[in-house]
């Protein structure tokens, strides 16, 4: 069929093909690569950079005063999100919210990466920038406290008993569809290392153990101090907690903070 064809005509056809093979072997080229690569690469785990700090529920800042102070104190960056309205609206939001405020300090500092703090729900709001908004690309060490990542039954009881309550509110309820869509297969993907701190002594997030994940680092304040009746509110203060901020966000890979003045 080719030789029915003129000289320049050929030509013109002969091209088009090597313009299709061509966008074929960069489609796999492209498969190949991140099929090799798969997750993202790692950030260096040996360079800390700024941390930044996720208020829960509600938004209240200055219940991350603690944690700002001690890590300050030890020398390290650290940056509270500010939260998107009054902060008790679609946890996507605050997690749209985490990831511009992780670029732009993250570029302002020079730094390879962010350490993520997530109080409450802010635990919960870290874990959605990981999966679903670059966060895993760029986080190095998430750290949560008394998070409700499974849920609270306290949340279910606004949302059912007070006929309905606040977006996240809802979406922090047992087997929510934001909920069980982000525990669905690996609770603590590839990119940071994951450890959370949690209070048996909690009556906010209930059970207490909708606080732990796994694949990470999972301490309860009392098994480092077991006379310890922290409460919820009580978390960003505690000595546990505090200790855990050295244990966590260091150099070193994370482990639970053992020597603690209870």
């Amino acid at each position: 069929m080719l030789d029915a064809l003129s000289p320049p005509r050929r030509r013109v056809v002969f091209a088009a093909a090597g313009l299709v093979v061509l966008v074929v072997l960069v489609g796999i080229g492209a498969v190949v690569v991140r099929s090799v690569t798969g997750s993202p690469a790692a950030v260096p785990q040996d360079q800390p950079g700024p941390v930044l700090l996720v208020p829960g529920y509600g938004g209240n800042v200055d219940s991350l005063r603690p944690l700002v102070a001690a890590l300050r104190s030890a020398g390290r960056t650290a940056v509270v999100v500010e939260p998107v309205g009054d902060g008790t609206g679609d946890l996507q939001a605050q997690a749209e919210r985490l990831d511009e405020v992780a670029e732009r300090i993250r570029e302002e500092a020079g730094a390879a990466s962010v350490d993520v703090v997530g109080y409450s729900a802010g635990g919960v709001v870290a874990r959605l920038w990981v999966r679903d908004h670059g966060g895993a690309a760029v986080a190095r060490r998430v750290l949560t406290l008394g998070s409700p990542q499974h849920g609270t039954e306290q949340a279910a009881l606004g949302r059912d008993l007070a006929g309905g309550c606040p977006v996240a509110c809802e979406q922090l309820a047992p087997d929510s569809d934001l909920l069980r869509r982000l525990n669905a297969g690996d609770e603590t993907p590839d990119g940071p290392r994951w450890a959370t701190v949690r209070s048996r002594s909690d009556r906010v997030v209930t059970p207490t153990e909708s606080a732990a994940l796994a694949g990470a680092v999972n301490v309860a304040v009392q098994d480092v101090c077991p006379g310890a009746v922290t409460a919820h509110g009580d978390l960003p203060g505690d000595p546990v907690v505090l200790a855990a901020l050295e244990t966590v966000l260091g150099g070193a890979e994370p482990r639970a903070p053992t020597a603690v003045n209870c």
